[in-house]
């Protein structure tokens, strides 16, 4: 754990985990390489600009997470927060800083997600931000009643995205992106580059479980196939499944 590359202490922390104001992404590297990098970058960009009124050099960002990876498969975060922030007067200028963290990789192919929908919409959902209390809550409760993780819908009955993912579905014929408040994906991004037949429309729980396959995307995981919503089932080991997930790690990364 660096902030802009040397070792971060407690009273600097002391911001970010009291009051959890800042924005994030989260990466994968391999040997120096990212999927979706350029993407990654733009978004804390965009971000820092909404969250702080400030522009960030992605450059700077480039060489913090050069820096705290090794030669293998790395995940890392680049979380942007300000130090100096002031609780009683957020509006003063506070000075952006950029923490890089990283945990280990975890490879191979994870078993069907079983998803347990809540109605829930975050917050500023164009903006990947630090504050995670209501869907990791959501998520708590969803494993604590035997799910894996949960899916969020929308005040409209509308399927939007799980805690820390993207969600997509395959009708037979074409992938079907949901229409919702949520936050942009990268990994949805590059697998809308790679052309496939698709359509992008707003999904209720009853179109949802009208179809036969569903996944889940982020840069952690890559593709995921779902098993279950609610008291649906899906063909989690659906050849779409498999050929968007080899598919997904066949892109090319861009170099850091």
């Amino acid at each position: 754990m660096e902030l802009d590359g040397r070792s971060v202490t407690p009273e600097e922390l002391a911001a970010l985990a009291l009051y959890n104001y800042g924005h994030f992404t989260t990466m994968r590297v391999d040997g120096g390489r990212v999927r979706g990098l350029s993407l990654h970058l733009r978004r804390l960009v965009d971000n820092c600009r909404t969250v702080f009124d400030a522009d960030l050099d992605p450059d700077t960002v480039r060489r913090l997470v050069r820096r705290a990876c090794g030669e293998g498969a790395t995940m890392v975060r680049v979380t942007v927060f300000a130090p100096d922030l002031d609780l009683a007067r957020p509006a003063r200028a506070a000075e952006p800083h950029i923490l890089v963290t990283t945990r280990p990789v975890h490879d191979g192919e994870p078993p069907p997600l079983r998803l347990r929908t809540a109605r829930h919409e975050r917050d500023e959902p164009g903006v990947k931000h630090v504050g995670l209390f209501a869907a990791i809550r959501l998520r708590r409760l969803a494993q604590r009643a035997g799910y894996d993780d949960v899916l969020f819908v929308d005040r409209r009955g509308n399927v939007s995205e799980g805690a820390t993912w993207n969600v997509g579905f395959f009708d037979g014929e074409r992938l079907v992106w949901p229409v919702a408040e949520c936050l942009p994906g990268v990994t949805v991004a590059l697998l809308r580059s790679l052309g496939r037949a698709e359509t992008v429309r707003e999904v209720d729980l009853a179109a949802a479980a009208s179809m036969p396959v569903a996944f889940v995307a982020n840069a952690a995981v890559g593709v995921r196939p779902v098993g279950r919503i609610d008291e649906t089932a899906y063909e989690a080991a659906a050849g779409i499944v498999r050929e968007l997930r080899e598919a997904y790690l066949a892109i090319p990364g861009e170099e850091l």
